[in-house]
């Protein structure tokens, strides 16, 4: 009997993960010494991240193969837009700025790079390409939640981010991802089976950038 498709996902991105939790952005949520400058530049660009995954999750849902699915995923789509507007407003106010502000400032490199390539596959691939897609987004932060939600922080900013991941109700939205991504694992050949393999890694490998680019403080070279 074959492996659970989101098993193979997950071996196959393994090593991204380790990486994902050694990363000094996130030990520095925990123990409360990341600068805020860093979150403030993470909390920037995941706004503008956000508005384009949510029309990936829309584009999701237009390919998606009964009405459940068609449904989950627009109401997906819906909760990026109000994460984007309402947890980061609260973010940015706490940063002494506000959303508008951070609407005005330019989408960076690896935002500009992640949601290119997320676009282009989700219009361009079958379902199942798609799913492979957006779902490292889902279920890296859901992982990491977990992860960090033992630690939280002695930062009260940093600590309510964390427990937004970690929280049941968004670990209950990841899980039926993942049984959806199960059940699209049984119907593919291999050829799909490796493409849709190819955009989970990529996706994951753009997660682990994207704090890295906070972290450096990544701004356009010229």
């Amino acid at each position: 009997m074959s492996l659970p498709f989101t098993r193979h996902l997950w071996e196959a991105a393994e090593p991204t993960y380790r990486a994902v939790l050694e990363h000094p952005f996130l030990a520095g949520l925990t123990d409360g010494t990341l600068p805020r400058q860093a979150f403030r530049h993470f909390v920037v660009q995941d706004s503008h991240y956000l508005r384009d995954y949510a029309r990936a999750l829309a584009v999701c849902a237009a390919k998606a193969h009964n009405e459940q699915d068609v449904r989950s995923f627009a109401d997906d789509a819906v909760g990026a837009i109000a994460a984007e507007q309402e947890m980061h407003a609260e973010f940015m106010a706490a940063l002494g700025s506000d959303a508008a502000t951070a609407a005005a400032e330019p989408v960076l490199p690896t935002t500009r790079a992640y949601t290119s390539y997320l676009l282009a596959t989700v219009y361009g691939g079958s379902f199942a390409e798609a799913v492979a897609a957006v779902l490292p987004c889902y279920w890296i932060y859901a992982r990491v939640g977990e992860e960090l939600l033992a630690k939280s922080s002695p930062d009260p900013l940093y600590a309510r981010w964390i427990a937004t991941y970690g929280d049941e109700a968004y670990q209950g939205v990841v899980r039926r991802v993942l049984a959806l991504t199960d059940r699209l694992g049984e119907g593919l050949s291999e050829a799909e089976r490796e493409r849709a393999t190819e955009h989970f890694t990529t996706t994951a490998r753009y997660e682990w950038m994207f704090w890295d680019a906070a972290w450096r403080g990544e701004t356009w070279p010229v």
